[in-house]
C-alpha cells in the first residue's frame, strides 16, 4: 500500500534534530528528514617541506652620503692622476687634498666606533693626555730659544733632535703596546677566574641537590613515614658530615635550612617498640626534648665552621658543637641554639631576634652540662655555652637574652654585649 502524499511522516531520529543555539539563533533545518548532512571543511594546503636555512646577520645598507663620498673620492684620485700625467700641479694638488679630506670624513665614524669598542674608557683619557704631552714637549722644544740663531727670530729645525725624539716616541709606543698587552692578559685572567667561580657554584649546587635527594630517599619509605633504622641514620650522618666539609658558607646554610625544615635534626617523640615518630595531631611530628631521637645528629660537623653573613632563620642548631664558629652578620631569627656550644664563637652584628638560647626563666636557666640532665621546665642545663663569645653590635637582643648572656658569657664577653651588663651578676665566675 502506497502512502498518500499528505500522510504523516514518521518523526526523524533524535540525532537529526538540531536544537536552538544558546545565543538565540534559529535552528538549522536539514534539507531532508532523516538525512544527516555533513559539512566538509575546506582542505588545508599541506605545508611545504621545511628547508633548513642558515640565517646570516643582516649587513647595514650603504647610505646615500657614503655612496656619494666614495664617488667623490674616486673622482679626486682620477683628477690627481690626470694632473700628474699632464704636469698640472694645481689640479694634482687639488685632487690629492680632496682625496685626503673626503677619505678622512668617511673614516671618522668607523674610527670612532673602533675607539669606543677596543679602547677601555679608563684608557681613553690617558692615551689622549700622552699624545698631548708629547705634542706640547715638541712644541716647546721647537719654540724655545735653542732653535733660533742669535739676533734672528727664524726657527732652525734640528733634525738630529727630531730623530732622537722620534726614537723616544717609538720606544714609548712599544711600552704602551706592552702595557696594553698586560692589561688584556689581566682582563682575560679575571674573566677566566669569574667563569671558574661560577662553574664551581653550579657544581656545588648539583652536589647539594644530589645530597638532598639521597637523604630524602633514606629518610622516607614507601608509606611516607620517617624511618628510624640505625644504619640509615648512620649513613645519613656520614653523608652530611662529608658534604659539610666540602661546601662554602652559603652551601652549609642551605643544608642546615633543609635539615631543619624537614625535621631531620629535631628530637622527635617515638614509640618505644618500633622507633616510629609519633604525630602531634596537627599534621606534624611531636617534639620530645627530653628523650627524643634525631634522624641526623650534627655533633661536631660545624666546629670552627665559617658561616658568616648567611641566612640561618628557623634553623635547629640545638646541641650542635659550634666551637670557634664564625656566625658574624648571620640572620639567626628564631633559630634554636639551646644546649649548643658557642665557646669562642663570633656573633658580631648577628640578628638574634627571638633566638632560643635557653628554656624556662633567664634567672634559673644555665648552660648545658656533661653530667647533669636538662630540666626544660626551669631551664637548668638547657642553655647555650657562650663563654668567650663575641657579641659586638648584636642586633635585636631581648632583655631575657641579654640577662642570660651577661650571666654566663664570662668577663671578657660581657664587655661586648650591647646595653652593658650593669646590675647582672657574673654567674660563670670567671
Amino acid at each position: 500500500m502506497t502512502p498518500e502524499p499528505n500522510s504523516s511522516q514518521p518523526n526523524p531520529p533524535e540525532s537529526n534534530v538540531t536544537l536552538q543555539s544558546l545565543n538565540g539563533g534559529s535552528p538549522t533545518v536539514p534539507p531532508e528528514p532523516a538525512t544527516i548532512v555533513a559539512t566538509a571543511k575546506p582542505e588545508k594546503p599541506l605545508p611545504p617541506p621545511s628547508t633548513r636555512k642558515v640565517l646570516l646577520s643582516p649587513q647595514p645598507a650603504q647610505t646615500t652620503a657614503e655612496m656619494s663620498g666614495s664617488v667623490l673620492t674616486l673622482g679626486a684620485i682620477a683628477a690627481m692622476i690626470f694632473g700628474l700625467a699632464n704636469d698640472n700641479i694645481w689640479l694634482g694638488l687639488i685632487g690629492a687634498i680632496c682625496a685626503i679630506g673626503i677619505s678622512l670624513r668617511l673614516m671618522w665614524p668607523s674610527w670612532g666606533k673602533i675607539w669606543a669598542q677596543v679602547i677601555p674608557p679608563t684608557w681613553r683619557t690617558l692615551i689622549v693626555a700622552c699624545f698631548g704631552l708629547l705634542a706640547g714637549i715638541v712644541g716647546l722644544l721647537m719654540l724655545s730659544g735653542t732653535n733660533t740663531e742669535p739676533g734672528s727670530r727664524n726657527i732652525q729645525i734640528n733634525w738630529d733632535a727630531i730623530g732622537a725624539l722620534g726614537e723616544l716616541i717609538g720606544a714609548l709606543g712599544q711600552i704602551l703596546i706592552a702595557i696594553l698587552g698586560v692589561y688584556v692578559a689581566w682582563r682575560q685572567y679575571v674573566i677566566s677566574k669569574d667563569l671558574t667561580i661560577q662553574q664551581n657554584r653550579i657544581t656545588q649546587q648539583q652536589t647539594i641537590d644530589a645530597y638532598f635527594q639521597g637523604v630524602s630517599d633514606l629518610a622516607l619509605d614507601e608509606q611516607g613515614f620517617l624511618e628510624d633504622w640505625p644504619q640509615e641514620r648512620a649513613i645519613a650522618e656520614g653523608r652530611t658530615a662529608a658534604i659539610m666539609s666540602s661546601v662554602d658558607a652559603e652551601g652549609k646554610a642551605k643544608i642546615l635550612r633543609f635539615l631543619s625544615q624537614s625535621r631531620l635534626v629535631t628530637p622527635l617523640k617515638r614509640d618505644r617498640l618500633l622507633g616510629r615518630p609519633i604525630l602531634d595531631g596537627d599534621g606534624g611530628y611531636a617534639e620530645d626534648r627530653d628523650y627524643g631521637v634525631r634522624v641526623i645528629d650534627l655533633n661536631v660537623m660545624l666546629a670552627g665552621a665559617d658561616m658568616a653573613n648567611t641566612d640561618l632563620r628557623w634553623t635547629d642548631l640545638s646541641e650542635a658543637n659550634l666551637v670557634r664558629a664564625n656566625l658574624s652578620k648571620c640572620d639567626l631569627v628564631k633559630a634554636n641554639l639551646s644546649r649548643a656550644i658557642l665557646y669562642d664563637a663570633n656573633l658580631a652584628r648577628a640578628d638574634m631576634r627571638a633566638t632560643i638560647l635557653f628554656y624556662g626563666s633567664p634567672e634559673t636557666a644555665s648552660p648545658r652540662s656533661r653530667t647533669e640532665v636538662p630540666n626544660y621546665q626551669t631551664g637548668e642545663y638547657t642553655g647555650t655555652v657562650i663563654e668567650r663569645a663575641d657579641f659586638t653590635a648584636v642586633k635585636r637582643l631581648s632583655e631575657d637574652q641579654r640577662y642570660y648572656c651577661c650571666a654566663w658569657c664570662g668577663s671578657k664577653s660581657r664587655e661586648t654585649i650591647p646595653g652593658g651588663c650593669e646590675g647582672i651578676p657574673n654567674k660563670l665566675g670567671r
